[in-house]
């Protein structure tokens, strides 16, 4: 076969006739039987000769010559495999190696984009798809050793929403081989791109879900619901994808949410399924069984928190709950009338909220779907099932780290405000008596003084509350004697540990001053608040007024604090600069609470002997 005559000219006669050169001698050596012998020479010069082009164009990319030459090759290399004459061994030989050659180009400029998508079509005409798939999956695997990826691997993917509808046997099985390699491919892509690269990504990333969704129709049987089930796993793991690749705008909503909601919806995933049940493990299980599961959990990683950014983005926009034919305000009842369910979410949700990549204001979304099915007015039962609730303890415990991360580093003060709230509704969730281990379970993993010294005051107001709520019961049956009975829930011995962790850290000596100076007042304050209380009542529910426990605080908490306390200020009031003044304001509400416990403290030992 000769090549046909050009129709626009490359300005370096050098190139041209090199291009021609090379498509000719693969047509002549196809035409002797001699191809296969020397069919990775011909194919190698030829992607050699794309290379040089691609590296010219990329080296200048302000020169339109350059940039002129390279589509003109590609141009013409597409006339070529378009011929009816071309052999079908050297279409054969090409189809492994210039998918990936054409699709480089796509990163120069967006016109070279449906060249390469064309090329790629025509070999899978002419290569058939059962082939094509392994090719166009070894194409997008190739994406890593590409400086502008994002751009690369469009082509392939469009190939591939293609050669998934045109294979007539065994799709599943074909459908579950590509997807796991697509999603790794979009996950390394995704995560690493700038936005204005991605919209024709996740562009062909929905061709796909739709190519898979048109095979599902084509299936019977356990077949097909397999396939819906891994279309799902696709579907979630793409929304999650997206959700954090994109910038959000409260105006709109991008297309490619729309569209994988109008999906999930067919593969049967409810919002109220997604947040409570589904689990993507067993899915995955029934999917690829249990020789390949370890294999594909990487490219489902992100899966929980695409099923999480569904409901999230349906109670963004009234358009894609309709879209996913979902009601957010039975959704919403439903978990603040169910408490089982309402755990389930919120171990779901929680995902939204650790997911770094996620914009501010999706998580600001979440945390305010959170607020909706935590308030004060949900229907609470804690007289639930010991062995139910604890199957539930490390996922709400997990959320409740989640929404401390966002009330740490949340940029603006009302989201971080929203998300105490949301903290104290997940906390009111918990039963009574698991209550306390979990505020100090929070104590315990975390490094920051200001978030400790919150946890402290939540649990030194469930105290307060305590005793105020047994107070009443004494009042209204004055056959009682005129004692409290707290709940012991909080007022127990554990009170006395939770202090001791700060005012006397497990590394030894005193706490670092003036860094821990909010945990060290709020335990100061805690401390201050029981000894009195139990002074009052006339009782030593938690050990506090036993002489040991007495001299255990005087001795190893107080005097080697006030000892640290006292040489600080007098270290800061002798010095002039910022940080002196900063540390004495930063003490002096600390060192007055300090003398006063020292104080009640001697006052009790000097009672007791």
């Amino acid at each position: 076969m000769s090549v046909e005559s050009e129709t626009g000219s490359f300005r370096d006669s050098e190139t041209r006739n090199n291009l021609r050169r090379i498509l000719e001698s693969c047509s002549k050596l196809a035409e002797a039987g001699d191809f296969h012998e020397s069919e990775n020479t011909a194919v190698s010069e030829l992607v050699e000769f794309l290379d040089s082009l691609l590296d010219a164009a990329m080296s200048d990319l302000d020169s339109e010559n350059a940039e002129n030459d390279a589509f003109e090759a590609i141009s013409e290399i597409h006339r070529y495999i378009c011929s009816p004459s071309i052999d079908q061994e050297v279409v054969d030989a090409l189809s492994f190696e210039l998918p990936k050659a054409v699709s480089k180009f796509v990163g120069i400029s967006s016109r070279f984009l449906d060249l390469a998508i064309s090329i790629i079509d025509q070999f899978i005409v002419k290569c058939g798809p059962r082939d094509m798939l392994s090719i166009l999956c070894n194409t997008l695997g190739y994406s890593s050793k590409i400086i502008k990826a994002a751009s690369y691997i469009v082509p392939p993917l469009s190939g591939l929403s293609k050669v998934l509808l045109s294979i007539q046997r065994r799709q599943f099985e074909q459908v579950k081989v590509a997807v796991p390699i697509i999603l790794n491919i979009l996950k390394a892509v995704s995560l690493e791109s700038e936005e204005a690269e991605l919209e024709d990504v996740f562009d062909t990333a929905v061709e796909i879900a739709n190519s898979i969704y048109e095979v599902c129709n084509k299936l019977e049987r356990d077949t097909k619901e397999k396939l819906r089930a891994l279309l799902g796993l696709y579907v979630m793991q793409c929304m999650a994808l997206v959700s954090a690749s994109i910038s959000y705008k409260a105006s709109s909503c991008p297309s490619s949410v729309l569209q994988l909601s109008q999906i999930s919806s067919y593969c049967g995933l409810s919002y109220l399924s997604l947040v409570t049940t589904y689990d993507v493990e067993i899915v995955a299980e029934s999917v690829f069984g249990g020789e390949d599961k370890d294999h594909c959990t990487g490219c489902f990683s992100h899966v929980k928190h695409g099923a999480a950014l569904s409901v999230v983005w349906g109670h963004v926009s009234k358009e894609v709950a309709q879209t996913a034919k979902e009601d957010l305000i039975a959704i919403r009842d439903e978990l603040r009338n169910n408490q089982t369910k309402r755990w389930q979410a919120i171990g779901t949700l929680k995902h939204v909220l650790y997911f770094v990549n996620l914009p501010w204001e999706l998580k600001k979304h979440a945390i305010d779907f959170l607020l909706s099915i935590t308030d004060e007015g949900v229907s609470r039962n804690y007289n639930e099932e010991r062995s139910e609730w604890s199957s539930y303890v490390p996922s709400l415990f997990s959320a409740l780290q989640a929404v401390k991360m966002v009330i740490m580093y949340a940029p603006e003060p009302e989201l971080r405000k929203k998300s105490f709230t949301v903290l104290k509704g997940v906390l009111a969730d918990i039963p009574n008596s698991q209550r306390f281990d979990i505020m100090k379970a929070l104590i315990t993993n975390t490094d920051s003084s200001s978030m400790i010294a919150i946890f402290i005051d939540l649990v030194r107001k469930e105290m307060h509350t305590a005793i105020c709520s047994s107070r009443s019961i004494v009042k209204d049956a004055p056959q009682i004697d005129n004692k409290a009975f707290p709940d012991t829930s909080f007022w127990n011995p554990g009170i006395l540990e939770l202090v001791e962790l700060v005012l006397r850290p497990p590394q030894g000596g005193p706490p670092s001053l003036p860094e821990q100076s909010d945990a060290v007042l709020s335990a100061l304050n805690l401390y201050r608040f029981v000894l009195m209380t139990e002074s009052a009542e006339k009782t030593n529910i938690t050990g506090v007024l036993s002489r040991n426990n007495l001299l255990k605080a005087y001795n190893e908490w107080l005097l080697p604090l006030r000892t640290l306390v006292t040489g600080i200020m007098a270290e800061s009031h002798s010095d002039y600069d910022e940080f002196a003044v900063d540390t004495v304001c930063t003490l002096n509400p600390l060192e007055l609470v300090l003398y006063r416990c020292i104080e009640l403290v001697d006052e009790k030992l000097k009672q007791s002997t």
